[in-house]
């Protein structure tokens, strides 16, 4: 791939992503394999004005490693400089800029039950310090090409062959274009005007249908609002989170969920894929699940606390979106959650409270944004979804017919 190509990428991830503020902190979390886009991103940080740019590397095959030799109790602890870097990042609010570049398979065959508790005892004492900076700081997700996940998607080709084309399939996703900058505000300009319509129909519920068997109710916060593209933290700096994004999301009221779900794409999580999977609600809480591959794994997660059971988002996305135009199942979240409708078990979005600057988090919980240590997002977009809003007024507004906008 064009290195100017790869540079126009960094500064949008610098500039339209985390919006840098002259003099503030960043940090990238990335793999070990991605050296050289990394020195480019932290390069354009600089140039937007970042006073200081700190890189946290990872690598799958030592997180496997340290699973399956370390105890549960060594996996388990939070060492007294991991809490001190955590107050740090309290106290510096840094930019947090995440890329993707993992195997989506690259954690099969790990003791996921054993990483589970390890998880829920670190989630104990990192929450806090998490929930101190929700929404007082810019953050982006995106994505570079790993060469074993470029090979899932691309089997036949070699393995650079396999990473050119996963790059070209990354920028197109992302609207890297001759002006990227550009692209993205008149992209974000749509994504607040759907949203601002949907706000308009002061929605209480939204009722779910589908061939496949998906029969569901879900109930709105009447304080919520539905968010899209670019948004705002508490301080007013404007950034996007994802990169690429084509929602339409909200947080929906906690225990307000019923019927049936089927998942319409494979679930990456914790390096393994769950696939052919339906969930059951009752109560706002999910009673009843099957898969076809991982059942366990899934079972895990909606047990990882008593929060991951319920939902933490509704998004909205339509089924011919640039993302599945690309005819690509990426096997990755970040890309699979833009190419279709998807819900979240797990946490929600407090800043999608209608003026959530004025109230705390607590507050905004007690409305109904549900609270756990784990956000997962599932694809359940069709061909032939249908959604309809259930108003205030009592009306019933079409919102997605045959798995697109109705409006």
């Amino acid at each position: 791939m064009k290195k100017t190509v790869l540079r126009s990428y960094a500064k949008l991830i610098a500039r339209t992503g985390v919006n840098i503020q002259k003099g503030q902190e960043v940090v990238i979390q990335a793999e070990l394999d991605q050296p050289e886009f990394v020195t480019m991103l932290v390069e354009e940080c600089y140039r937007a004005g970042a006073g200081k740019v700190a890189v946290e590397w990872a690598h799958q095959k030592l997180q496997k490693l340290h699973v399956r030799y370390q105890s549960e109790k060594t996996l388990s602890t939070v060492e007294a400089w991991e809490e001190a870097k955590l107050q740090h990042y309290v106290d510096r609010l840094p930019c947090r800029i995440y890329l993707l570049s993992e195997d989506p398979d690259g954690l099969k065959g790990v003791n996921h039950a054993k990483q589970a508790k390890a998880i829920q005892k670190r989630n104990a004492i990192i929450k806090p310090y998490r929930d101190k900076m929700e929404n007082y700081y810019q953050w982006c997700i995106a994505a570079v090409p790993g060469v074993a996940w470029a090979k899932k998607l691309f089997p036949e080709r070699s393995k650079a062959q396999a990473v050119e084309a996963l790059w070209e399939a990354i920028l197109a996703a992302s609207r890297v274009t001759d002006d990227p900058l550009t692209a993205w505000q008149a992209h974000n300009d749509d994504l607040h005007r759907r949203c601002d319509y949907l706000n308009a129909l002061k929605i209480r519920t939204l009722e779910y249908h589908s061939s496949n068997g998906t029969d569901l109710r879900v109930g709105m916060i009447p304080e919520a609002e539905f968010k899209g593209g670019s948004d705002t933290d508490r301080k007013g700096i404007f950034f996007n989170a994802n990169i690429p994004t084509e929602e339409c999301f909200i947080s929906p009221k906690r225990g307000e969920a019923e019927g049936i779900v089927h998942a319409t794409m494979p679930l990456s999580y914790q390096g393994q894929l769950i696939e052919g999977f339906w969930l059951r609600f009752a109560g706002g809480k999910v009673v009843e699940l099957h898969a076809e591959k991982n059942e366990e794994l899934l079972r895990t997660l909606v047990g990882m606390d008593e929060g991951a059971a319920y939902l933490g988002e509704c998004a909205l996305v339509p089924y011919d979106s640039p993302i599945r135009q690309s005819g690509l199942l990426f096997y990755n979240t970040l890309f699979d959650e833009n190419a279709a409708c998807h819900l979240a078990l797990g946490m929600g979005f407090a800043d999608t409270i209608r003026d959530y600057e004025q109230h705390t988090l607590a507050e905004c919980r007690a409305m109904g944004v549900n609270d756990s240590m784990i956000h997962e997002d599932f694809m359940i977009g069709s061909a032939d979804l249908s959604i309809d809003a259930h108003t205030e007024d009592g009306r019933v507004v079409p919102i997605f017919r045959d798995g697109t906008w109705a409006f």
